[in-house]
């Protein structure tokens, strides 16, 4: 499951405002830790250029101004270059074709045999994890013609 941006945004205030773990994150948005670390890690960067500009002698009305200007140029510029998303049909076939069951991909992966089957069938887009995915079919097909 992913976060969403909603989901990121509630995690990114929890994790500033309450100052939960990112593990307690993680089970309450039944997500994964590293989700919930790459969800915060804007939260550091974002600390990060606020500490840099107030050392610029920036007052913290501009930088809150730089950082609005810089998310509205992100958001316009994801709205009108969308990034094409990578199709995962190719994927089962390939697995069927390694004599590899769900059970077998979710075990190495470190997964749930639930979110294999909804990458597969495209019912949700982890391109990470897709990619992820079809890196170890990639060398899975390489163990099998060297064998």
């Amino acid at each position: 499951m992913t976060l969403g941006i909603a989901g990121a945004l509630d995690v990114t205030l929890k994790y500033l405002r309450r100052n939960c773990v990112q593990a307690e994150l993680a089970e309450s948005h039944s997500v994964s830790q590293p989700t919930i670390s790459r969800a915060t890690t804007a939260v550091t960067d974002t600390h990060a250029y606020a500490a840099k500009r107030t050392a610029e002698g920036k007052s913290k009305k501009d930088i809150l101004r730089c950082l609005k200007r810089a998310i509205a140029r992100e958001v316009f510029h994801l709205i009108t270059h969308p990034q094409p998303v990578q199709s995962a049909a190719d994927l089962r076939p390939a697995r069927r074709q390694l004599g590899l069951t769900i059970t077998d991909v979710a075990n190495a992966l470190g997964c749930g045999i639930a979110k294999i089957s909804r990458i597969e069938r495209g019912h949700i887009r982890d391109t990470r994890f897709l990619h992820d995915y079809r890196d170890w079919l990639t060398s899975q097909q390489s163990l099998r013609t060297a064998a």
